[in-house]
């Protein structure tokens, strides 16, 4: 059910500043009070949809763990099959994978490799643009995988870590930005 008049300064004006959180220096973005809101929640998700009709979109791909929670939330809005990018050794099937740099090391993500027909439009949904290596990695399995990227779309960004550059090939929207 489509949420009329939620706009993404409503979304930012619920999201909770963490001072310190995970670490000292951190301000981390915290989303439940988004999630605990039912109208917010939804009107986010039609936020994150809404280039998108139903039929349009044949699967909707979320990285682990809370881009899992919008991307499963905009399938079932777009009528689309929702797939999972997980950490590696989390799926059970044979598996495509990709590395990334973190700030201090390193880490990698995995899709199925049936996870789409050939082709197959796809939406990549996740809840925060941050540096960018996350998403871009889940950018290249989508690829790697057969399917076409219509767009990346992400509740927040975090627009001075610069994470857009490394999705430059791609057409990327974010609701809030700081």
């Amino acid at each position: 059910m489509s949420q009329p008049g939620i706009t993404p300064a409503d979304l930012q004006r619920a999201i909770r500043n963490i001072a310190d959180f995970p670490q000292p220096g951190i301000q981390f973005k915290d989303i439940t009070p988004v999630l605990a809101d039912a109208r917010l929640f939804s009107g986010c998700v039609d936020l994150l949809t809404a280039d998108h009709q139903p039929g349009s979109v044949e699967a909707v791909v979320g990285i682990d763990a809370r881009g899992f929670i919008f991307a499963a939330a905009a399938a079932i809005r777009l009528h689309a099959g929702f797939v999972p990018v997980r950490k590696q050794g989390k799926l059970p099937y044979k598996t495509y994978e990709q590395s990334y740099q973190l700030e201090y090391g390193s880490n990698t993500i995995a899709i199925h490799v049936d996870a789409f027909k050939p082709g197959s439009r796809v939406l990549l949904v996740d809840d925060l643009l941050a540096t960018g290596g996350t998403a871009a990695a889940a950018a290249a399995l989508v690829q790697k995988a057969g399917a076409r990227i219509l767009d990346i779309s992400f509740f927040i960004e975090l627009g001075f870590l610069k994470g857009r550059e490394k999705l430059r090939n791609y057409p990327v929207r974010s609701l809030v930005v700081f």
